[in-house]
């Protein structure tokens, strides 16, 4: 019992510290996973199993893959092409936060960050506004929409998993709307709300710029390749657990080496691997290990018999309690370990009342997923969104994503949490 306490303590310390000095988060989780294992919470066996190398690599990857993506003017050329459409700062934002989250409805919301940024980078570099709301903003739009399909989210892939659930399910399942509609639902609210959010980002876009020109229309193929190839491989049963981040590296290395061919410029192998954020790739491993130790000394198992316990027998209460209970949670764990929990316990309480399981598995998966976009470190595309602010100069404090995060995700959740009761129950 000592050691759970000292788990949570240590887990909570970790977490308000992360929050109070956001520019040393990476220290800060390293530092609290060292204690972990040097205490024995997370066993040496164990350390290994607790670090997703997929998401590392495929961070890294992505991140190599996006630099060349840039150096080759393809995000200016997209940037002047919304810029023609949008009439004001306020729609481009909101444009560019749904052009996210469509793209992030069949790719990692990590590499959907990473893809798009630099377009919002541009669009800023041009308007000379700031960055931060953009890029969170986007952040947010991103973990919305990785719910919407099978292959969308981690959290997505283990229900249909486990559920046995195929990629047509999350459309149309048992002869009803899926949890795609609900999640497009919850879209049209929260894009309402980042319209108000923006409501003071008046100023005109400019019109009649001559558009970029693209130098190199190759880094644009690989990026193009690497979403079909993460949608496409999501339907190999039994692949190894890092294929999506060695699909990313991969792609990274042919882009290097084609670079290098065309210029004869070792840089073409450098400037890359430059535009790898370890910072943030040093932030998600140390927190791999705190919410590995944390789950090793049963912290996750007792808040999941904690809610079904308290809960009692009532369905509406029961499924309240998972949604909301998934996003507070998930505000401030990785819904990963969360979900995989949660999953058995919400089978375990729909057989003991008699029910079908499907309204508090959709209810887990919105939540869990949802939940994450409160604070900035709830969820990996956000730590990689502001990553990237770090990066180009702009420093990203707590209250100015809560700011965004808060009501974008109420707007989301409500809208769902009403669908999902009214089909189901």
């Amino acid at each position: 019992m000592c050691g759970l306490v000292y788990a949570i303590v240590l887990f909570v310390l970790t977490y308000v510290l992360m929050l109070a000095f956001s520019r040393y988060r990476p220290y800060i989780a390293l530092g609290s996973a060292l204690i972990f294992i040097l205490t024995g919470m997370l066993p040496r066996d164990q350390i290994v199993g607790a670090i997703d190398f997929n998401v590392l690599l495929m961070i890294a990857g992505t991140m190599g893959l996006v630099k060349l993506f840039t150096d080759s003017r393809m995000p200016a050329l997209l940037a002047d092409r919304i810029m023609e459409k949008v009439p004001n700062v306020q729609m481009a934002a909101v444009s560019l936060a749904l052009f996210a989250g469509i793209i992030s409805a069949f790719v990692d919301n990590v590499a959907t960050v990473l893809m798009v940024a630099p377009i919002a980078l541009e669009i800023c570099k041009k308007l000379k506004t700031n960055p931060v709301p953009f890029i969170i903003a986007i952040a947010v739009s991103s973990n919305l929409q990785g719910a919407a399909t099978l292959v969308g989210d981690t959290t997505a892939i283990m229900l249909g998993s486990y559920a046995n659930m195929s990629f047509l399910d999350f459309i149309i399942y048992q002869g009803k709307p899926g949890i795609f509609f609900a999640v497009e639902l919850g879209a049209v609210v929260s894009a309402v709300i980042l319209a108000f959010l923006f409501r003071k980002e008046k100023v005109p876009v400019p019109k009649g710029a001559p558009r970029t020109q693209v130098t190199d229309y190759v880094p644009t193929v690989l990026l193009v390749g690497m979403i079909a190839l993460l949608i496409a491989v999501s339907f190999v049963p039994e692949k190894p657990e890092i294929t999506n981040g060695l699909i990313c590296v991969g792609l990274m290395v042919i882009g290097m080496v084609y670079t290098f061919v065309r210029t004869r410029d070792t840089t073409a192998f450098t400037e890359p691997l430059k535009a790898v954020d370890f910072e943030t790739i040093g932030l998600l491993f140390g927190l791999f290990l705190v919410i590995g130790g944390i789950t090793n000394m049963g912290v996750i198992d007792a808040v999941a018999g904690l809610l079904a316990s308290v809960s009692g027998g009532n369905l509406f209460l029961i499924y309240t309690v998972i949604v909301w209970a998934s996003v507070l949670f998930s505000a401030f764990i990785d819904n990963i370990p969360y979900v995989a929990t949660m999953l058995p316990v919400v089978t375990g309480l729909a057989a003991s009342l008699g029910v079908d399981p499907t309204l508090l598995y959709f209810g887990l998966l919105s939540g869990a997923t949802l939940g994450g976009n409160c604070t900035p470190i709830g969820a990996s595309a956000n730590i990689a969104g502001i990553g990237i602010l770090r990066k180009n100069g702009c420093e990203v404090k707590t209250k100015d994503f809560i700011r965004i995060g808060i009501p974008f995700t109420l707007a989301a959740v409500i809208p769902a949490y009403l669908y999902f009761w009214i089909l189901f129950r």
